[in-house]
């Protein structure tokens, strides 16, 4: 997609960063998008952990190493262009494994901090039935979490069971422990099928135990 930094599409212009078994080749994908600061290439890395052969990895690419400029706490508004765009660049990864006859069925969301919340915000936004959403250290997007928001004009089993996996601690200093418990309700009220684990005294990483639960996940979708 065009676009240019200092446009409406900040992120347009990125590159879409690809792993594992070419998509043109793959049973299933998964859409990794990286944090405040990290790269593409980075969270490909974690996505070469958890994926086996014949999984995809498709791994959007932010202008500046940074979705949106702000804390996801923040008035939406103060966010954009960059949340928008950033949303809209997840949609072209998944769009990119349904062009290669991979359905959304078999595509799992992922993302850590700043694209755990974009990938949870684009999942809730665009809710159909996904091979999984994995929300490590993030949440949904805004000053406040309205369910009625999420489910206006929508069922309320819009995500029909798809698998959604949050974790986080409980002193992440990025991310308050009541957004991920929000978060969860959102994905529920749509009808997702949702475990929530929070890690005493972590911090602000991933850890073996979501690695492993990952790593299920993407093995359930072959």
């Amino acid at each position: 997609m065009a676009g240019g930094h200092t446009g409406d599409d900040p992120h347009g212009d990125r590159p879409l960063v690809t792993g594992g078994t070419p998509v043109a080749d793959a049973d299933a994908a998964v859409v990794l998008v990286h944090g405040r600061g990290a790269t593409a290439r980075s969270i490909l890395e974690f996505g070469a952990t958890v994926a086996p052969d014949g999984v995809a990895l498709l791994a959007p690419s932010a202008a500046g190493n940074t979705w949106y400029p702000n804390s996801f706490l923040a008035p939406v508004e103060r966010n954009e262009p960059g949340r928008t765009s950033g949303l809209r660049a997840v949609g072209n990864a998944v769009a990119t494994a349904a062009d290669a006859g991979i359905g959304a069925d078999r595509v799992l969301v992922t993302g850590f901090s700043q694209g755990a919340c974009l990938a949870s915000e684009f999942v809730a936004r665009n809710p159909t039935r996904y091979g999984g959403l994995a929300v490590l250290s993030g949440g949904l997007i805004g000053e406040s979490v309205v369910v009625d928001d999420y489910l206006a004009g929508r069922s309320d089993d819009a995500l029909a069971g798809t698998p959604a996996f949050l974790g986080c601690s409980d002193v992440d200093p990025h991310i308050p422990e009541p957004r991920v418990h929000e978060t969860a309700t959102v994905l529920e009220a749509l009808g997702g099928d949702v475990t929530t684990r929070i890690y005493e005294g972590m911090g602000h990483g991933i850890n073996d135990d979501e690695t492993e639960h990952v790593s299920a996940m993407v093995a359930a979708l072959l």
